[in-house]
């Protein structure tokens, strides 16, 4: 189960995640603002979690296969799409919507789907497919990297297509529901923002994903005004998803073992709000190196582990699909606006990082003020 579902996640994560190679290049040939092209990459994951509240009670009503489906053709659509564009609309329509719908018409059914097969070890078993966030967001840049001097980048993104038909075929034909469907009931189960420890959360990981992709999308603009080539700015990236393999598995098998999904979750915002302060002292080349890949390490985590919270939070199965859709949501508003709100930061810094590697820190300690707020009431409960 958890093997399908990682291919799901190497498709809409895995090229989310390479979107800082995407970054760098249409920097330098659209003459857009950093800001105006970070709008390309927050839409997508708008969509993503935008669509939560709707594919999920999709999902909990019985039609996980027919979704999934439809999201499969948008996806592919959109990356063909954007083999074809020329000028920054185009990109925007079929990268950011076009993609952005399709990759949550299969993201969250997948994963309210996959938190119903497990009881125990569910936040392990959501770590291992979550790596395909890490393996995606190796392979694909790395295919980027190698393959956009050579064949340009419209055949460049059509052999990323190519890649994700493939895999996506495979996950639809092998992905199966496993409980019975719910077919009455509405769209929002809005009495769970009348429980304060989903509230609490649903707030926190705002803050979290307010802030958590600006180093993902900006690491290799900042590798170029160090001086580093666009490969080098690239291979940064490829780090920083990298250590995510470690950084998805380490967290989710501690929530299982020792700390459970909350505490864990606290001190990885935690590390990677401080992380993200210390990007404001990094002036030399092996700085920027290890900055990518302790942050990535940590970062990792948050993302990781925020269905499984999710999921802990939610004990009816027959609600996971449309309550996670819910919290995927909130994530979704957040994520929409932070990349561009930190590249028009560095626009009002004049090109300088400063206000926006602050504000991003900030996010993420904020987060982890009310991720802990939220462990006190659920322990008091």
């Amino acid at each position: 189960m958890f093997n399908n579902s990682h291919l799901v996640i190497w498709n809409s994560w895995g090229y989310i995640q390479s979107f800082g190679s995407f970054q760098t290049y249409y920097a330098a040939q659209l003459h857009e603002s950093p800001s105006s092209i970070s709008w390309i990459g927050s839409m997508q994951i708008f969509l993503l979690f935008i669509l939560g509240p709707f594919a999920g009670r999709a999902t909990d009503a019985g039609y996980f296969r027919p979704v999934f489906i439809t999201g499969l053709i948008f996806q592919l659509l959109g990356v063909f799409m954007t083999s074809i564009s020329t000028n920054y609309w185009q990109i925007f329509l079929s990268q950011g919507v076009c993609q952005g719908l399709g990759n949550g018409m299969q993201f969250v059914p997948t994963m309210s789907l996959l938190s119903t097969y497990f009881a125990k070890n569910r936040s392990f078993a959501i770590g291992i497919a979550a790596t395909g966030a890490t393996t995606g967001g190796m392979v694909m840049p790395a295919m980027v990297q190698q393959l956009l001097p050579k064949i340009g980048f419209g055949w460049t993104v059509r052999a990323l297509g190519l890649v994700m038909a493939v895999l996506g075929t495979t996950a639809a034909i092998f992905l199966k529901t496993r409980i019975p469907p719910r077919k009455a009931g509405p769209l929002v189960e809005w009495s769970a923002f009348a429980e304060p420890p989903f509230l609490l959360f649903c707030i926190g990981m705002f803050f979290n994903f307010w802030g958590v992709y600006f180093p993902f999308y900006y690491v290799g603009t900042y590798g170029r005004a160090l001086g580093f080539s666009y490969t080098n700015s690239v291979s940064l990236l490829l780090l920083m998803n990298g250590v995510g393999v470690i950084g998805r598995l380490a967290p989710n098998i501690i929530a299982d073992r020792a700390l459970g999904p909350l505490n864990t979750i606290i001190i990885s915002s935690l590390a990677t709000g401080t992380i993200t302060f210390c990007w404001v002292a990094v002036d030399t080349r092996a700085g920027l190196w290890g900055f990518a890949a302790i942050f990535g390490l940590f970062a990792a985590g948050i993302q990781s582990l925020f269905p499984a919270c999710l999921a802990s939070l939610t004990p009816d199965l027959q609600k996971r699909g449309s309550r996670m859709g819910m919290g995927f949501a909130v994530a979704g508003v957040a994520s929409l606006t932070g990349t561009p709100l930190g590249g028009a930061l560095i626009q009002a810094d004049k090109g300088g990082f400063l206000y926006a590697q602050m504000w991003a820190g900030a996010c993420m300690i904020t987060a982890a003020i009310f991720l802990a707020w939220n462990l006190e009431l659920s322990l008091d409960e």
